[in-house]
Parts: structure tokens; sequence; C-alpha cells
């Protein structure tokens, strides 16, 4: 029975040996940008290596012994591989390919999750659990930004001021038996008032004329103030006129003759 280095050197391990070398020849390296690729095979096929190597590292982080650095490595490597595969997939779309982004299958970007307001990158498996990490997600999102004053006149037409709630006919009809039934309340409430008001008016004239009322007040009607008003002298224009001037006189010589007696 030969041992095995001579089973090495046969024709046939040789032969076999050499096809492996040159398989190993023609292998190539996937390139560096997508866009020196111009053949559409060669894009689909490079994303779908990208795809294998993804998925295998996924699978890999979701063990939480690897320790804190070998998980955080693996996390970066899976984010650069996902914009990798972005960047093959808008290959695919400018050379006539399917839009991947688009209708494509998207487990794999499920599976991560992003920091609430930090967009792009994403922690998967046991680098949701890292310290520092947790806390983040723990945090509450952001709120959103306010709209400016033209950004909310932009939604507004003339439906919003109700320009055109008429033109449906429905709205018509409504408007009609709401005023019909106001206007009927109206004069209800109207007829009330109206009767209520006639009897406090009666009730306030007996009041009035009642002869049986002893109070010692003396009520001035309208005939006695007429007659009291006209004996008072009203002075016309002409006897302000002669006040004043007799005013002013006195006035005069209390001045002057003060003045010439200081001077005596």
């Amino acid at each position: 029975m030969a041992r095995n280095a001579e089973k090495a050197m046969t024709t046939l391990a040789r032969w076999r040996a050499a096809q492996l070398g040159e398989s190993d020849k023609h292998k190539k390296r996937r390139p560096y940008l997508a866009t020196e690729c111009k053949n559409l095979y060669a894009c689909e096929k490079w994303r779908m290596q990208i795809i294998r190597e993804i998925a295998k590292k996924v699978a890999q982080i979701q063990n939480a012994g690897l320790g804190e650095f070998r998980i955080r490595d693996l996390n970066d490597e899976i984010n650069k591989l996902l914009r990798e595969k972005r960047h093959w997939e808008v290959q695919i779309k400018d050379l006539g390919g399917p839009d991947y982004q688009r209708v494509g299958p998207k487990m794999l970007d499920h599976e991560g999750k992003e920091v609430p307001g930090n967009k792009g990158y994403k922690y998967f498996g046991a680098a949701k659990e890292l310290p520092g990490v947790r806390e983040l997600f723990e945090q509450e999102p952001p709120l959103p930004p306010r709209k400016t004053r033209a950004e909310l006149m932009k939604d507004i037409d003339a439906d919003y001021y109700g320009y055109r709630d008429d033109d449906d006919g429905i709205l018509i009809p409504l408007e009609q038996v709401a005023e019909k039934n106001a206007k009927q309340k109206a004069i209800t409430e109207w007829k009330v008032d109206k009767a209520n008001e006639n009897n406090n008016t009666e009730d306030d004239e007996e009041n009035i004329y009642n002869v049986n009322d002893s109070s010692d007040e003396e009520y001035i009607t309208d005939s006695s103030w007429e007659k009291f008003a006209v004996q008072i002298p009203v002075p016309t224009q002409h006897d302000v006129e002669q006040a004043l001037l007799r005013r002013r006189k006195q006035e005069l010589l209390e001045k002057y003759g003060a003045l010439s007696e200081e001077d005596k």
C-alpha cells in the first residue's frame, strides 16, 4: 500500500493541483468602486456576494460573548457593507437593471435599529445592548421641527375659508331649516317677554294711583313744577354784561384808590 507522500506525487494528483491553481488565478477581487464595473451580470454577482457577507456577520454579532470591541468592529463592518450594497444597487439601476432599493428585500435592513435623531448608522444584535448605546435608545425622539408661516400658508385655499361649502347643495337646506327654527324660537320668546312686561306695567300703575297710600311724602306734579320754574328770574344777556361791567369798574376803583392812599 502506497504512502500519502507517494499518492501526492502521482500524475492525477499533480494534474488536480494544477487545475486548482489555475482556478485560484482566475478569481477576481471585488472592485473598490461600483462605478468601475460596467457589466450588469458582474454587478449582480458582487451585490449577492456582499449580501452573503452581511448575513454572515449579522449571525456572528448575535453572540453577546464576543466582547465589546469585537461587537463594535462587526457592527462597523456591517454598516460599511450596507453602504457598499447601496452603491452597487445604484450602479445596477444605472445599467438598466432592477431597482433593488424599491423592490428588493429589506430583511437585513430591518435587523438593525437606528438611534433617534441619527439617521444612517444602525446597530445590530448584541450591539444594541452595548454601554452607551442602550441609553441612546431609551431617550425620547426629538420633536419634529416647527413649520414656518410660509409652509402653513401653502395648505390654505378657498376651502379653508369655506368659500365653496355651498357648492355641494347640502348645506343650504340645512341652514334654511335651522334659520326657520331660530326665527320661531325668537318670536315665541318675544311674545312671552311682551306678556310679562304688560303684567308688570299694570301692577306699577295700580301702585302709583293707590289712594290708600298713607305716606307723608309730597309729590311734585308737572304743573306745579312749571309754576315754580316760572317764578325764578332768569337774567338776560344785557343784564349779564351790565353786571360784568360794574364788577370791572369796582375792581379798578379799588386798585387806583388804594394806590392814591399809599401816595398820600
